[in-house]
């Protein structure tokens, strides 16, 4: 199956498409059937996405940094390209089992977790009958390996959260969640250009990031939880999570002063910034159930 190009352009500079293009030989996207303007629309909905607001030289650079062999890999695979599903099996289907069996240490909970993801990424019709997948959400501006392993930890977390809400009310009533009080109130609404600037910054981070930030900061995990789910260190997450948080803030404060807000004001907002205190709905843009806590 040859993919269709996309119906409209991405909307970014004629300098930033000519460096997307200059990549196409590299993808490797022609062994697969997928021209080079179905190409360019893959990588450019990408910068599109990460990049909105930058300069063209740092979308330039955007460009240059994404991972096209595995994002056409990948999309090809949404496409339902069998060549591009085999070599995914090969290079992946062991490094998810692996991956599977150290998260849950079950068997039959690891091969019902592992099917729940293979299906999910190989598509289902929606009502149109269009077939669906979830690689195609994958951007490539982190590995594919990664990325995988992002998903089936987020779909584990999503399995043992939907297993503790199944507990009764008797039993919440005894541990004394049932009725828990509600949060006080916040004594003075936080500036709208605020709420606006986190929001598009938390909608900028790929599925990596949105998953480091949602568990440390909004399930309170421990790192080495974390580690385990993604298969590395403690001291790995420790870093990704401090360069995450860094570029929270750098991008909050880009946004900030270009509201006209200067940068000793913004910088005295995020000091005392607390996500709690935000309209901004943390559930919707990191795709998790709790608030944040705090940068």
């Amino acid at each position: 199956m040859i993919p269709e190009a996309p119906a409209a352009a991405e909307p970014v500079p004629g300098a930033v498409r000519e460096a997307i293009a200059a990549r196409y030989e590299e993808s490797g996207a022609a062994r697969f059937g997928i021209s080079a303007e179905v190409f360019e629309g893959w990588a450019a909905g990408a910068v599109a996405r990460y990049g909105a607001g930058w300069s063209e030289r740092e979308q330039k650079e955007l460009a240059a940094g994404l991972h096209v062999e595995e994002l056409v890999l990948a999309r090809a695979c949404a496409e339902g390209n069998e060549d591009a599903w085999r070599e995914l099996m090969a290079r992946f289907g062991g490094q998810m089992h692996r991956t599977v069996a150290q998260m849950t240490r079950d068997d039959a909970a690891g091969r019902e977790l592992a099917d729940s993801l293979w299906a999910e990424l190989y598509g289902r019709e929606n009502r149109e009958g269009r077939r669906v997948s979830r690689l195609e959400s994958y951007m490539g501006r982190g590995s594919l390996g990664g990325w995988l392993r992002t998903v089936l930890a987020q779909r584990h977390v999503d399995r043992c959260r939907a297993q503790r809400n199944d507990a009764s009310l008797e039993e919440q009533m005894e541990a004394g969640v049932a009725f828990a009080a509600p949060a006080e109130a916040v004594a003075a609404a936080p500036d709208p250009r605020l709420n606006a600037a986190v929001s598009a910054a938390l909608h900028e981070l790929d599925s990596e990031e949105r998953f480091l930030v949602a568990a440390y900061f909004l399930d309170g995990q421990k790192l080495a939880s974390i580690g385990r789910q993604l298969g590395v260190h403690e001291s790995t997450v420790s870093r990704k999570l401090e360069k995450v948080t860094a570029a929270l803030r750098k991008r909050v404060r880009k946004r900030l002063m270009a509201e006209g807000i200067e940068r000793r004001q913004c910088d005295e907002l995020l000091a005392e910034l607390d996500v709690r205190d935000l309209d901004v709905n943390v559930r919707r843009d990191l795709g998790q159930e709790k608030k944040m806590e705090t940068f």
